[in-house]
């Protein structure tokens, strides 16, 4: 496994650094970026905004840059304000916060720096930004600062100066696997679609269809840089011979939407999407479809549907989308955090990616990191991070000095690892041999207080609600076993049930259609392994060990 060290070694890339000044050297010396995605927003970031402007100007700091940015990261500290260029962050920075604002301004000015030090804190430290590098950077509402960060610099490359192939090939080279959650190999992908002929052209797909609970990967990416999706997209278009993109994005990420409507517009302004790119005979045209929030969208087949303006719902494989996609053309679909990945890839080459991670896991992973933990936000880390690392190091350790209990990866089809498995390294083949799996990366951490029952039952009780009912095993066994869960958290469970739900999930597991049904089962499947003590507790005890369930039979 490589080292933080190792990873960011083969270029200064690998590091997060600020962007290049918008105006001229020596007419800025600082700025402050004041995070204005999502999660800031709600605790009115944007009035931190003005207020900061109005004191940056009253105090005649004409050499200071008050900027609105992406997502910062450390989501729980909110609202954010970073001076890059000295390394302070300011959290919970509130605009009629007279202290906070006036030290802000005190750093602005050249006087002492308050704030924290990032590079020594673990939550920062440990990280290592390539899909993440200029989120909280970047105006993500201004292509002029993407650019000035060397955006929109590997697709020109790509279509100057690299044939389709070379832009294959350097995506195998990098070990880069599908981060939607299969972990399928990116260049393997890319190759079918490149090689399948259609007289009628052939399109990308980004699905931006994030349904997990706890998870914000691509909407963070979406709200403070979509210009790096968009250009891995384009580049993904000329490597596979497509000319038309779409990104299906839910609608339930209004922010996200509006700011890829803008970027999608200044981009064709810009000269890099529409026609003619880079000078080059190349097009590639993006359009944005807003999904009514299904969870069974983000499986590809149903997702194709629903753009098509169908019903969302799957279909069998074969053919598969690569073969007949998109009105049975072939069609290339990847998520949010795939697309990000490929810029960097091109202009640093696949050798420097794969000297990332462990394994067959290469490269880096964005996690929403939620839950019971301190440092609750958006984080990236190399492939081959331990758990104890991102929970204790980064996440700063549970709310409230609790115990460590177990944390969730993969979404509602992921499984719940325990205490024992904390020093595993995060990659697809650990996760997967411990019962688990990478999914798009929500990790959500639980204490002492949860009860294990209760969650696999709340996973269970998601997955129901979300099946298409196109199926029989999903949409009739996700309410069975609910309600043999719901049964045992209420004391009223036998071992005969205990019996039945693990037949009924090994049932639902092998013989539904489509992933959604296929991997409901899996919160059982984990929590049986890993707590099987609590559901005995539960059935011959009648007792919740963690006092998280009444027994009485009553409502909770």
């Amino acid at each position: 496994m490589s080292t933080i060290e190792d990873a960011r070694a083969p270029g200064e890339g690998a590091r997060r650094r600020p962007p290049e000044p918008l105006v001229p050297e020596g007419e800025r010396r600082v700025s402050a970026n004041v995070c204005q995605a999502a999660g800031c927003l709600s605790m009115q970031s944007d009035l931190v905004l003005g207020a900061l402007r109005d004191r940056v100007e009253a105090a005649g700091l004409s050499d200071v840059a008050v900027r609105r940015v992406g997502c910062l990261g450390l989501c729980a500290a909110g609202p954010l304000v970073e001076v890059p260029e000295l390394g302070r962050l300011f959290d919970h920075v509130q605009p009629d916060d007279g202290a906070a604002l006036d030290s802000l301004v005190t750093t602005l000015s050249g006087g002492e720096p308050g704030g924290q030090a990032m590079a020594k804190e673990p939550f920062f430290s440990h990280q290592v930004k390539v899909v993440l590098e200029r989120c909280g950077q970047v105006d993500p509402e201004r292509v002029e600062d993407y650019l000035d960060a060397g955006g929109y610099e590997a697709l020109t490359k790509t279509v100057t100066t690299m044939s389709p192939e070379e832009v294959i090939a350097e995506v195998v080279r990098s070990g880069l696997r599908g981060r939607g959650g299969a972990g399928y190999p990116t260049g393997l992908k890319w190759t079918t679609v490149a090689k399948a002929t259609s007289h009628d052209g052939k399109f990308v797909v980004c699905n931006a269809d994030e349904g997990d609970p706890g998870a914000f990967m691509d909407r963070s990416v979406l709200e403070s840089c979509p210009q790096q999706v968009l250009e891995g997209m384009a580049i993904a278009g000329y490597a596979v011979g497509a000319q038309h993109g779409y990104v299906y994005v839910r609608a339930e990420y209004p922010l996200a939407v509006k700011r890829l409507n803008s970027a999608i517009r200044q981009a064709e302004r810009s000269g890099f999407l529409g026609k003619q790119i880079a000078g080059t005979d190349f097009e590639f045209h993006v359009e944005v479809r807003i999904g009514a929030g299904a969870f069974v969208c983000g499986e590809e087949t149903a997702l194709l549907a629903s753009i098509q303006g169908g019903r969302g719902t799957p279909r069998p494989r074969p053919p598969y989308p690569a073969a007949s996609g998109l009105w049975g053309r072939p069609t290339l679909i990847n998520n949010v955090e795939t697309y990000a990945n490929v810029p960097p890839v091109v202009m640093r080459g696949g050798e420097w990616y794969g000297s990332i991670g462990t394994g067959k896991s290469k490269g880096t992973k964005v996690f929403a990191l939620a839950g019971a933990v301190v440092n609750t936000g958006l984080i990236e880390v190399p492939m081959g991070l331990s758990l104890r690392q991102i929970v204790f190091d980064i996440g700063g350790g549970l709310v409230g000095g609790k115990k460590f209990k177990a944390v969730q990866t993969g979404g509602p089809s992921g499984g719940c690892l325990p205490e024992e498995l904390l020093d595993m390294p995060i990659d697809y083949e650990s996760l997967a041999q411990a019962g688990s799996h990478m999914g798009s990366g929500g990790m959500i951490v639980m204490d002492e207080s949860t009860c294990m029952v209760d969650v696999a039952k709340y996973f269970m009780d998601f997955c129901r609600e979300e099946s298409c009912g196109k199926c029989l095993p999903c949409r009739a066994g996700t309410v069975q076993m609910y309600g043999l869960l719901d049964k045992i958290t209420r004391g009223r469970g036998t071992r005969h049930d205990l019996d039945t739900l693990q037949s009924l999930a090994e049932m639902v597991r092998t013989t539904s259609l489509c992933g959604l049904g296929q991997g409901a089962p899996n919160p059982v499947f984990s929590t049986l392994r890993y707590f099987r003590d609590e559901y005995l507790a539960h059935i011959d005890d009648h007792t919740c060990p963690a006092g998280a369930c009444r027994l009485d039979g009553g409502e909770r």
